[in-house]
């Protein structure tokens, strides 16, 4: 890993500032209050105050974005780092059909990185705040020798209208948003490169991830997904996960996944990344047959791609061009795997 030179160092880590200051930070741009958003009393007291409306259910969810874990800070700008611990977690809220309202932040940080990476962490997460449509309504600060982000992010969606793990059925059939294996190809770019080309699709995807709001509302609106999940850890382990919540299985066709950009030789490396790689965020979802014209081929620019089948038996296939079939084992992300980040 490149080292940065004095120069570089000072400029990211002085001066180290007060609590009170880091607050007051937080405060220029987060929410006071906003009861269009449900959020009546934001930054500024002991606690927010959120009121949910009349014929809407509450999604929370809560998410850590970790230092030596999730990100590198010596390869990952602070500005994505902003980004990416908001938008990871919005997409949970995709996930299930809803909208984001409001999130809290907690925030341990070294007292030297207070100063400039602080500005630059606070850039991305107000850019990402603004796109997302969820915004800042308070948290908690403190000290630590790395950085330690934790996201709680309040939605709503219409009463009974969430969509659930647990509604497969057999004989649906079952969709991916985007590309597979993106962005976890952006991060080995990443880890490789001494500098960052943002340009880089991949790489984007990994620093900058979208979540399918859109997609996930009209797919709840209109009730064309049976169930849905985001694919924050992998295929080949989010749709396990999908799949014992709903008491079935899955028969997915390799010739299907919509693969990164690679060549020939590279077929194979890239099909791992689309069944294993993690952070792309995208949405897995499943389709009762009846429903099957409705799901456009591209929704808002974004590729929709029919990958598979629900099965009655609990097991999860990958079928190959030739017609051979093997067990598709969970290779995903597990944080508690050693040698993940």
């Amino acid at each position: 890993m490149k080292r940065r030179s004095k120069a570089q160092s000072d400029r990211l880590v002085r001066p180290a500032q007060s609590e009170g200051q880091i607050i007051k930070k937080l405060q220029r741009f987060g929410s006071f209050g906003d009861p269009s958003r449900g959020l009546r009393l934001g930054i500024g007291d002991d606690a927010a105050l959120f009121s949910p409306r009349s014929g809407f259910e509450t999604i929370l969810t809560c998410d850590w974005f970790l230092e030596d874990t999730h990100f590198l800070r010596g390869k990952h700008p602070a500005d994505s780092i902003g980004w990416k611990c908001l938008a990871r977690a919005v997409s949970d809220v995709a996930a299930m059909g809803g909208t984001p309202r409001c999130f809290l932040l907690s925030l341990a940080i070294p007292p030297a990185l207070t100063g400039a990476w602080l500005d630059a962490f606070l850039v991305g997460l107000r850019r990402a705040q603004r796109r997302l449509g969820c915004f800042l309504a308070g948290g908690d600060t403190t000290r630590s020798n790395r950085v330690l982000i934790q996201v709680t992010v309040v939605g709503e969606v219409r009463s009974g209208a969430a969509v659930l793990r647990s509604g497969a059925k057999p004989d649906d059939l079952i969709y991916v948003s985007g590309r597979l294996g993106e962005a976890e190809s952006g991060l080995r770019r990443l880890l490789a490169q001494k500098r960052i080309a943002r340009s880089d699709p991949a790489l984007r995807k990994h620093l900058y991830p979208e979540p399918r709001l859109r997609l996930g509302s009209w797919l709840a609106k209109n009730r064309f997904a049976t169930a849905m999940m985001d694919l924050s850890d992998g295929l080949s382990t989010d749709l396990a996960r999908l799949c014992t919540a709903s008491n079935v299985g899955a028969r997915i066709e390799a010739s299907r996944l919509p693969l990164p950009s690679a060549g020939r030789a590279q077929r194979r490396e890239v099909l791992n990344l689309a069944l294993h790689g993690g952070d792309d965020y995208e949405l897995l979802f499943t389709v009762s047959p009846a429903s099957r014209r409705q799901i456009p081929k591209n929704f808002a620019r974004v590729r929709l791609t029919q990958i598979g089948e629900i099965t009655r038996q609990r097991t999860l296939q990958l079928i190959h061009a030739g017609g051979s079939a093997r067990t598709l084992v969970e290779g995903g992300w597990d944080s508690f795997r050693e040698g993940n980040i």
